[in-house]
């Protein structure tokens, strides 16, 4: 795992979460050089996904353990933000839950959340896994309908379909090096990794960038894991308004970093 920091030191500390398979720069390529003026942004780089390493992505816990440790040597444990997209999310969540390091304020781009029992998590996972991984690295499915189906999608849209793609691989990022391997231990120990109900933080206020068009259940799912979770209701799909309107994501994280 690694961390690429930007902006000056001694500035406020934003930690950049990824999303499932997606490379961090691709992931938080259009608001790291603005969050910079006012942050000291700490993109992670999961184990298994940065090119200058040869490893694997472990579990959730591990990599959570991982985030932690760099957090206590390079922060002393205590840090502004961590923003969390998609499964990032679940990272935030983790270190709200295991309180091993301190942050103001915990923010999830309206993550599913998404948890299984491993029987359930192992059949979901084989049936994604052939799926996702050949888009991931090579931009193209395996099977000609879904290439079809998506290229439909995407004349149909409005940009959401390629910004969201773009955010994920990134245009002209060779992601060969992210291995099969690497991807099912993500996928899989994100389903089978338990996120605590009610938590709550002393000092930490978990803000939410809830998705309204990725359904009801969400809300209730929040309201589940987080005593007092703060729910900014967007009418866009998931992770939309990091994916199509940085400028306005920036803006509202800056405004959710104000509020102490």
């Amino acid at each position: 795992m690694k961390v690429y920091e930007f902006g000056e030191q001694g500035k406020p500390v934003l930690m950049l979460l990824p999303g499932t398979g997606c490379y961090w720069r691709s992931n938080f390529g259009k608001v790291i050089e603005p969050l910079a003026k006012t942050f000291r942004v700490a993109c992670v780089s999961y184990d298994g996904f940065d090119e200058t390493e040869q490893t694997q992505f472990p579990t959730m816990i591990e990599e959570t353990a991982k985030i932690e440790e760099y957090t206590k040597e390079h922060y002393d444990g205590k840090i502004c933000a961590a923003y969390g997209c998609s499964l990032g999310g679940s990272f935030v969540g983790l270190m709200a839950a295991r309180g091993v390091i301190h942050m103001d304020y915990g923010i999830l781009g309206g993550s599913d959340l998404d948890q299984s029992g491993r029987i359930p998590a192992k059949l979901m996972t084989s049936l994604m896994l052939p799926m996702i991984y050949p888009f991931l690295t090579t931009g193209r499915f395996r099977l000609s309908f879904l290439n079809r189906r998506l290229e439909k999608r995407r004349k149909a849209g409005d940009g959401y379909v390629d910004a969201f793609i773009g955010m994920m691989r990134g245009a002209g990022v060779d992601l060969s090096f992210i291995t099969k391997e690497s991807l099912r231990n993500q996928f899989y120990s994100d389903l089978i990794t338990p996120l605590p109900d009610a938590i709550d933080p002393a000092g930490t206020e978990i803000h939410i960038l809830y998705a309204l068009k990725m359904g009801e259940k969400y809300r209730a799912r929040y309201h589940r894991h987080f005593a007092h979770p703060v729910l900014h209701e967007l009418d866009m799909q998931h992770e939309e308004l990091l994916a199509v309107h940085p400028k306005e994501w920036v803006e509202l994280i800056e405004d959710i970093c104000r509020q102490k």
